[in-house]
């Protein structure tokens, strides 16, 4: 039986008595050293009983603060000054009688004492007032920045979603389009060619409800599509793939899907259906090795022929792939279109996530 998740210590400790613990313990052991070594029981004691009056009288306190507002719609403190002053007093109060119970009763004669306790118990609570909405502050910021990275996560999630509807439907409909060119001419290949369609939806239905997906699912898909465009142009077409084997397979890193998808798709627009010798297409994915060290992995897609101004569908693909590579994959990934000898190159580039 798998035992069940516990949050991690720092969020399990009860940080509101840890801190008041802590506070009034160490006022109790200044308190005490500042007595003097006289009586050092008799001054203990009261310094602890005065510790234990400020717990309580503080934890009173936390709770008006808290039923009344004062420390969430803004400060009051033309309200809380005299309350602080009704606690210092309060305080001054309790700690006079212990003297009296544990000091001869003329110990403390005339009241020239009087404004140096009450002035010194009011900035001790005076100090966990400020202490108190420090941290409230400080929470209240946490809470913020991390509904925050929330809110942008789903924004980033709801992007995602509507780019890949985009892409899914454009591609859904060249595809259908190879079917109808050829369901008169040659039934069964056709039939093959919505066999490789049915293959293909399958997975866009999968992989539409992840970011990523592994490389390997996007090269099968790939390869269903090009299954249907051989069907479709014959000798036209010719495709080679150059996928790096090794002890880490390149083929377990995750990317975007459809992504690959939308790359060989324009390259079979522009370099296979506007060429009537057709066009080599070349498919190649590796890791590669920057300045910084961070594994990289470059899938590149080659088709011969020259660079041309795409048509706007080809540019909504491509502008989704760049979005979705971002996305997905973070700020380091990117996409790249080129023309290098007589070959046009899109090239993604992406950091590795196994």
């Amino acid at each position: 039986m798998t035992p069940p998740h516990r949050p991690p210590l720092l969020a399990r400790i009860d940080w509101y008595w840890t801190f008041q613990l802590a506070g009034w313990g160490a006022l109790a052991l200044f308190n005490s050293v500042y007595g003097g070594s006289s009586q050092l029981r008799i001054v203990a004691t009261i310094a602890c009983w005065g510790s234990l009056g400020g717990l309580l009288l503080s934890h009173l306190w936390h709770g008006v603060l808290r039923r009344r507002g004062w420390a969430v719609n803004g400060l009051r403190w033309k309200r809380i000054v005299p309350s602080l002053i009704l606690l210092a007093a309060i305080q001054t109060a309790s700690v006079t009688a212990a003297f009296h119970v544990m000091y001869p009763p003329d110990i403390l004669r005339g009241i020239a004492w009087l404004p140096g306790a009450l002035l010194f118990w009011f900035g001790v609570f005076l100090t966990w007032t400020v202490f108190y909405f420090t941290a409230l502050s400080l929470r209240r910021a946490a809470r913020l920045e991390a509904e925050t990275l929330r809110l942008q996560l789903h924004g980033r999630e709801a992007e995602l979603r509507a780019l890949q509807a985009q892409v899914n439907p454009h591609f859904f409909f060249n595809s259908l389009n190879s079917v109808r060119a050829l369901i008169f001419e040659d039934r069964e290949a056709a039939a093959h060619m919505i066999d490789q369609l049915a293959g293909l939806m399958r997975h866009a239905l999968q992989s539409g409800q992840h970011a990523t997906v592994p490389l390997a699912a996007e090269l099968d898909a790939v390869r269903a599509y090009l299954a249907i465009e051989q069907i479709r142009f014959e000798e036209r077409l010719r495709v080679s793939f150059a996928i790096e084997i090794g002890a880490h397979d390149v083929e377990h890193v995750r990317v975007p899907p459809m992504a690959l998808q939308t790359l060989v798709e324009n390259a079979v627009k522009y370099g296979v259906e506007a060429s009537a010798e057709g066009a080599d297409i070349r498919i190649a994915a590796r890791r590669t090795s920057p300045a910084d060290g961070a594994a990289m992995l470059q899938i590149d897609v080659a088709n011969t022929g020259a660079l041309r101004e795409p048509g706007n569908s080809t540019c909504v693909g491509l502008r989704n792939a760049r979005q979705r590579l971002q996305l997905a994959c973070g700020e380091r990934a990117s996409l790249e279109l080129r023309e290098q000898a007589g070959w046009v190159h899109a090239t993604i580039h992406l950091p590795e996530r196994a």
